[in-house]
């Protein structure tokens, strides 16, 4: 199945706006982030697992267990922080 991914802030520095990747179907947007962290080193760094990144399907905030669905959006971006 194919997702579209997006990128934002910081992210989107490193990696550029957004990519089309293809994922098994019942996909998790957590199995998206990995198969982005093995595509690449700049995916590995901007996306590693141990940097706080926030994940949107469709718009709509998520967590990384949600199921992705066809012809879906991913998107992934950092914390939003004041001050």
């Amino acid at each position: 199945m194919r997702v579209q991914v997006r990128y934002f802030a910081s992210i989107r520095e490193v990696l550029g706006t957004g990519e089309s990747i293809e994922v098994v179907a019942e996909a998790t947007v957590g199995d998206v982030r990995d198969r982005l962290i093995a595509s690449s080193a700049a995916h590995a760094a901007a996306l590693a697992r141990g940097r706080a990144l926030r994940s949107a399907l469709n718009q709509a905030l998520c967590d990384e267990s949600t199921v992705v669905t066809g012809d879906a959006e991913v998107a992934f971006f950092p914390p939003v922080t004041g001050g």
